[in-house]
């Protein structure tokens, strides 16, 4: 069955204008009590979320990942970077996962067995929008960066290196930062484009 509606490759979306991002202003790195509860604070009242998480690579052939190491949360705003090691950060991480609130994300399936292993909770009100195009007619994983040119027509910029590093180490890098803030900020962007509700 063919795609009803092409999608730019590479070369294509390499000649696009950058997607602007959320810069490190804008960034909450949450890994103590005082920090999860100050987002739980700040994320109240939010209809909607941009949500990813990552996990530090596994290179072995047998070994099984402990991700996710950090889960993403963002509004228009502002994203927060919920470090996992402090039991508060888990507990706040489980209450928005589990709340009424939309999370929207893409190739969440993994994302979502990783943290039921990890934290116990099953995450209600995720939105993978992978799903949401192929309804719509497009390829079968869309992804972040394809979704922006399709809805932006803007490049999606996303660095190889960030995507590899360890994020399970206890001090991120600012690219490390920037990188997966950016992963839900656009997906928001992306949900609120398509007209699937409001943040």
């Amino acid at each position: 069955m063919h795609e009803r509606h092409p999608t730019p490759d590479k070369e294509q979306i390499a000649l696009l204008e950058p997607f602007e991002r959320l810069q490190l202003g804008q960034i909450a790195l949450v890994s103590t009590a005082q920090q999860a509860a100050r987002a739980l604070e700040e994320l109240h009242g939010a209809t909607a979320l941009g949500f990813d998480t990552e996990s530090k690579p596994t290179f072995a052939k047998n070994e099984a990942s402990t991700g996710p190491h950090i889960v993403q949360l963002s509004t228009l705003e502002r994203a927060y970077i919920f470090q996992l090691e402090d039991a508060e950060c888990r507990r706040a991480v489980g209450l928005l996962l589990t709340g009424a609130v939309i999370k929207a994300g893409f190739g969440l399936g993994d994302d979502r067995r990783r943290i039921i292993h990890k934290l116990g909770v099953d995450p209600q009100g995720v939105l993978d929008l992978n799903a949401v195009f192929r309804e719509r007619g497009y390829r079968k994983d869309m992804g972040v960066r394809g979704a922006v040119a399709v809805v932006f027509d803007k490049r999606f910029i996303k660095s190889r290196k960030a995507s590899t590093s360890n994020w399970a180490n206890a001090q991120l890098q600012e690219s490390q930062l920037v990188y997966a803030a950016n992963d839900a900020y656009a997906a928001l962007r992306v949900y609120l484009a398509l007209g699937l509700g409001k943040s």
